[in-house]
């Protein structure tokens, strides 16, 4: 099978051209570009018309010689964009507004997820077209894949999150999940509107970002928490001057004045690796109004609080089942960082340093939510940071 083929039982083009044609139709428009030198992703109005002249070329050829004729020439176009420009087989998927994640498990295995819920797409693909998927995802991004660095976390043009597993660590084919931002849940307005939190509940946030409270986004896999911080950080002043820290990016935001920091992974030598530790301590040479960490989950947790008590304003996300739970588990990650923190530093320091968690849940049936909001007054209680309920769902 060729590097992006369907099976017969999941065409990669319209009921309108066969796969094999749209192939090769696709391999004169790259021969004609080369020839132009024009990039493909740099001039896409190029692309298309070489699309659209070579689909035709091929129907008048047909005509003449008795071959497949291509009845849907504009469906038979964007098949061919796709593989030129796109991410061939994925692109209609890509390009889904529904479509929230996209992975794939082996070659008869590729799922998507909408709505909160996952689907079996039918869809076949090799496992060289597999790799040729994500060598070309990964081309633009600066990063690799092999023996020595299996896995790979990469931000792709339109902003979508890449990461990629190989054999040996998986057991016979490359894992691939692709998980996309959608933009239509970019405020806190969005999110009332979707009924994932309350008009008061929105606005009591927006007035926390405004005043330059800290708050910590938490909830499971899945359950919302980077759409509910970027949401959190259009709430912010517009004169604010924002830097946003990530392992990769994620946080699809705008603002007036925003610099956005991913780490980096080792070369090929070992060197150079940038992580979120030194990503934290650099944006507080920035000028920062206002930080933004995207995921807290190792030992960049201590220079966030102590971010936090230099008198600039945070927020960040992470990972836990509660709200109480996400404070416990932030005492416990600057640990992490070295033989002499203790609790007994680390407890007072979220006490009075974290203002508001909001957590996040993902029902039963894919929705997503906020399903309670806390407030630490600043006390330690019995070995445990005090806290008070702000909202809780389902709660008159």
């Amino acid at each position: 099978m060729s590097p992006s083929t369907y099976t017969p039982d999941a065409p990669l083009v319209s009921a309108g051209a066969s796969a094999s044609v749209v192939q090769a139709i696709a391999e004169r428009v790259r021969d004609r570009l080369r020839e132009e030198q024009a990039d493909p992703l740099r001039h896409p109005d190029c692309a298309h018309q070489a699309a659209v002249a070579e689909v035709r070329r091929h129907n008048d050829y047909a005509l003449a010689r008795g071959l497949e004729f291509v009845d849907d020439e504009g469906a038979a176009v964007r098949d061919v964009l796709a593989r030129v420009t796109g991410y061939g087989p994925l692109q209609p998927l890509l390009d889904d507004p529904e479509v929230e994640e996209i992975w794939i498990n082996g070659p008869g295995a590729v799922f998507a997820a909408r709505a909160g819920r996952s689907e079996r797409v039918p869809m076949r693909l090799s496992d060289e077209a597999v790799r040729d998927l994500v060598e070309k995802m990964l081309h633009a991004t600066g990063r690799r894949v092999d023996l020595s660095q299996p896995f790979v976390d990469a931000s792709l043009p339109d902003g979508s999150r890449l990461h990629v597993v190989i054999p040996d660590i998986t057991r016979s084919h490359l894992a691939v999940n692709i998980r996309k931002f959608l933009p239509a849940r970019r405020s806190l307005d969005d999110l009332v509107g979707a009924g994932s939190l309350p008009a008061h509940v929105a606005d009591m946030l927006r007035d926390a970002m405004v005043e330059g409270r800290n708050v910590l986004v938490s909830g499971a896999t899945h359950a919302g928490k980077t759409t509910m911080l970027a949401a959190l950080v259009g709430g912010c002043r517009p004169e604010q001057r924002i830097i946003t820290v990530e392992e990769t990016f994620e946080l699809a935001v705008t603002a007036p004045d925003i610099v956005a920091l991913q780490g980096r992974q080792p070369s090929l030598e070992g060197t150079g690796a940038v992580s979120l530790r030194r990503l934290v301590k650099e944006a507080l040479r920035m000028r920062p109004d206002r930080l933004i960490v995207g995921e807290v989950r190792d030992a960049e947790a201590l220079d966030l609080l102590l971010a936090l008590h230099t008198g600039v304003p945070g927020a960040a996300t992470i990972h836990a089942n509660s709200a109480d739970d996400a404070l416990s588990r932030l005492a416990t990650l600057p640990l992490l960082a070295g033989r002499n923190i203790d609790a007994a530093f680390v407890q007072p320091a979220i006490a009075t340093g974290v203002h508001l968690v909001v957590h996040c849940r993902r029902g039963t049936g894919g929705e997503r939510f906020v399903e309670e909001v806390i407030e630490t007054t600043g006390r330690i209680h019995d070995d445990a940071i005090d806290t008070r309920v702000v909202f809780r769902r389902g709660r008159s």
